[in-house]
């Protein structure tokens, strides 16, 4: 086997990677499909306190988080829990879901994306936001470009008060 043959190889050392606006919380990119044969993707999100990820769902991808700091609520359907650092979630597509910042201080969590491709659509919302917030429009045009539908449950405003948060407009 000569050295052409080796199976490729990706390093991201500790506090690497581009880190951007999503608005109510952060992204640092961690590793693209294109790094995984497209097999997954991975992102981390720190979460500000008082932060909501608007409800939505996605068509075309499956999500994995791993809270690696602080307390994020999950809901995913009717299904609501916060986990500590150490705790892991499947949110599956085809599921209204969001996510928050259920505690008193920052959280920040691992997201793994499969398969891979939604990654874009932070990258192109990362770079939105770069100016401060963007036209709805094109939030909405890179949502429909990667099957992400957003939705306003009935759940939503109970959630908003019972952890003080933020929502987003």
């Amino acid at each position: 086997m000569s050295l052409d043959d080796e199976p490729r190889l990706t390093v991201v050392q500790p506090n690497e990677g581009r880190e951007g606006s999503l608005g109510s919380i952060g992204v640092v990119f961690k590793l693209f499909g294109e790094q995984t044969d497209h097999q997954v993707s991975i992102v981390e999100h720190p979460f500000p306190v008082g932060a909501l990820v608007p409800p939505h769902l996605h068509t075309r991808e499956d999500e994995y988080s791993i809270v690696i700091e602080g307390e994020i609520g999950f809901r995913s359907g009717d299904r609501e829990v916060v986990l500590g650092a150490g705790g892991y979630i499947t949110k599956p597509r085809g599921e209204v879901h969001t996510m928050w910042n259920a505690g008193s201080t920052p959280a920040r969590m691992i997201e793994v994306i499969a398969p891979a491709g939604f990654e874009h659509f932070f990258w192109g919302l990362a770079d939105a936001f770069q100016d401060g917030p963007p036209d709805p429009g094109e939030i909405q045009r890179l949502a429909a470009e990667h099957g992400l539908q957003f939705s306003e449950p009935s759940w939503l405003p109970d959630l908003v008060q019972r952890y003080g948060l933020t929502p987003l407009g």
